[in-house]
């Protein structure tokens, strides 16, 4: 177990928009979060990753306690958060997107940029190996030096997935990361995910819409609606819950979006 929710309430003057949620997300697996919009799947999402304090309940990473603890103190501690809408630097390089990711470093303290110069050099020149590996692994070694604003929707949501790969993860949430994304990269980045999980053990927990891709990825599935789970368990217990049918599926009459 890597993250564990209790009772998770987060209220916005009368209105409720996560209402007493539990549940774990074990080491290495991918977690589907799905739900009809306005269900509070991203709300979790940010209260979980500290973008929003809860009203009550708690939230534990590696059974110490993290609730409402702030985003910055959260990634130092490995926990990442993506958005459904990119936020490259878009007038920063990929490879300069990728290499500002790493806490820490030594060239952000402008005393060091007098002192330290060899030991910037040599920090740097290891950040931007594990870049082109990055790059390499995500296919975008081609883009390496365009503007991040130059990329494509997909190609987004390809640089986001690598800057979590800039830094030492231990769950990486990911909100929606097939939105307006085309088909074929939308495979890509599922290849990544997948790779990622079996290969090198990353945990994800991801909000989607598009049924096929989570059912290719994710196993559990979590159904929300109204602010409450529905249904967990594998996709194929979850899609035949009436709950989900009647909330969530039946309106969408199986189809995607």
């Amino acid at each position: 177990m890597v993250v564990r929710i209790d009772n998770l309430r987060k209220q916005f003057g009368e209105f409720v928009s996560v209402d007493d949620v539990s549940f774990e997300i074990s080491s290495a697996s991918i977690t589907g979060l799905i739900g009809p919009n306005g269900a509070g799947k991203t709300t979790l999402f940010n209260t979980i990753a500290g973008f929003y304090p809860p009203t009550s309940g708690r939230v534990f990473l590696d059974d110490q306690e993290i609730t409402a603890l702030p985003p910055h103190r959260l990634f130092e501690l490995g926990l990442l958060r993506t958005f459904q809408i990119a936020r490259e630097f878009a007038t920063m390089t990929v490879r300069e997107n990728l290499m500002m990711v790493p806490g820490d470093q030594h060239g952000e303290r402008i005393w060091n940029s007098w002192f330290s110069r060899a030991r910037i050099a040599r920090e740097e020149a290891v950040i931007s190996t594990r870049a082109d590996d990055v790059m390499d692994f995500l296919q975008l070694a081609h883009v390496a030096d365009l503007p991040a604003g130059q990329l494509s929707g997909g190609q987004k949501k390809l640089l986001e997935l690598g800057r979590t790969m800039m830094t030492d993860a231990k769950i990486v949430f990911l909100d929606e990361v097939g939105a307006g994304v085309n088909r074929t990269l939308l495979r890509r980045i599922g290849d990544a995910i997948i790779r990622l999980n079996r290969e090198i053990g990353y945990t994800f927990c991801l909000i989607e819409h598009d049924m096929a891709f989570v059912e290719r990825l994710c196993d559990p599935v979590i159904c929300m609606a109204e602010g409450r789970i529905l249904a967990q368990g594998s996709m194929q217990e979850v899609v035949n819950n009436d709950e989900v049918i009647q909330a969530y599926l039946g309106s969408r009459g199986g189809t995607t979006t």
